[in-house]
């Protein structure tokens, strides 16, 4: 046994550590008058909070808070099964709870963001997730829109990426008609057992800028945070890697943005919430749009389209696919049954994370292990 660390005893017996004892000590939490707390009463007494209010009492001061064009809880939160509303959460709270809690939200944390198996302090799809979700209720929150929606669009919106990232995409479209689109197959297929909002499935389905302009100003937030969002921390995380630098980024773009993502994203998220407050159009003002344009541009080659990245999605794209072709023929590798066995076995491919993926192309394929996408540290 390792010095210093703790058994895994019975909770309780000899054995625990004194640590343990206080842990299990608290098991019950604290009698006080007829209730229970987390905590002992020391010197401070509980602190005394306000009343319930419930979802119909919050909703009307919603009504009050919310700009005039903001999407509100009521009439909105159409669902394609009716349910009985919460006493408690407005529709759009259960959608980002229902998001949260969800297996295809907890699997973006295996998922390609742009680095392939990342080191400990890259981003992943779930790490993008929550910094868009950050940047959208910014904005939402500062320009009176439904908070609540867009984080519900925030945390959902890249649902639908196979792993690999993008070039999952790619791997992935021969299979289904009209090519895979990571946006609609997650509206449409990763999370339609949620039975989410019609608001916020619109808004996952349409966040990215070549599909139809979302149904909400929240989703258009969305759209907005998540290319503010990736474009600060890819570069972020391609600076870290020694794959740019710092004064590498165009001058153009340092002189509006500067050089450090805290710095690049308060200046987008403060222009984009001034041209919504002034304008009343989700926009931001064209200097800093063209900043943020530049931004992306300088991204795509020197980050995203470099040879080792497209040696990346080679290697993706191949190893896909192939599992796809044979899993169609294998139902009862599937984990369900169905009509259709491609879909099932496109639908179970894009679920992957990165590590499932390749352990399966090893397995089920004897995929040679020099051909799995490559990390950045191998």
């Amino acid at each position: 046994m390792i010095r210093g660390t703790t058994r895994l005893d019975p909770v309780g017996s000899e054995s625990s550590t004194e640590r343990g004892r206080e842990w299990a000590a608290t098991m019950s939490g604290f009698p006080h008058e007829d209730v229970t707390l987390a905590h002992q009463v020391d010197v401070v007494a509980p602190v005394r909070v306000g009343q319930r209010r419930d979802r119909a009492l919050r909703e009307e001061l919603m009504d009050e808070f919310l700009a005039p064009g903001a999407t509100r809880p009521t009439p909105s939160g159409r669902r394609a099964r009716e349910e009985s509303p919460d006493p408690v959460r407005t529709c759009f709270e259960r959608d980002r709870d229902r998001i949260l809690h969800s297996a295809s939200f907890r699997r973006l944390a295996g998922k390609t963001q742009v680095f392939i198996f990342p080191e400990d302090h890259q981003r992943t799809r779930l790490t993008h997730a929550l910094e868009v979700a950050q940047v959208a209720t910014s904005v939402a929150r500062a320009t009176g829109l439904n908070v609540d929606l867009a984080e519900a669009i925030a945390l959902g919106h890249d649902c639908g990426h196979g792993p690999g990232g993008h070039a999952s995409e790619d791997a992935l479209a021969p299979f289904v008609p009209g090519g895979y689109n990571h946006a609609v197959w997650g509206a449409d297929v990763a999370l339609v057992d949620l039975n989410l909002c019609e608001e916020t499935l619109d808004g996952i389905r349409n966040h990215s800028w070549s599909r139809p302009t979302p149904m909400t100003p929240e989703g258009e937030v969305v759209s907005w945070a998540d290319r503010i969002a990736y474009v600060c921390h890819d570069f972020e995380d391609a600076v870290t890697a020694d794959i740019v630098g710092p004064d590498d980024l165009p001058a153009s773009v340092r002189e509006r943005c500067g050089t450090r993502r805290s710095q690049q994203l308060g200046a987008f998220i403060t222009a984009l919430s001034e041209t919504i407050a002034t304008r009343g159009l989700i926009a931001m003002d064209r200097e800093t749009a063209s900043a943020l344009s530049e931004f992306r541009a300088f991204n795509y080659e020197r980050i995203y389209l470099r040879e080792e990245s497209r040696s990346q999605a080679a290697s993706v794209i191949g190893m896909l696919r192939a599992l796809v072709e044979h899993l169609s023929t294998r139902e009862d590798l599937l984990p369900a049954t169905t009509d259709d066995p491609l879909h099932a076995a496109v639908a179970y491919v894009a679920g992957m994370t990165d590590r499932f993926a390749c352990r399966s192309a090893v397995t089920l394929l004897d995929w040679p292990i020099d051909q799995l996408p490559r990390g950045i540290d191998r």
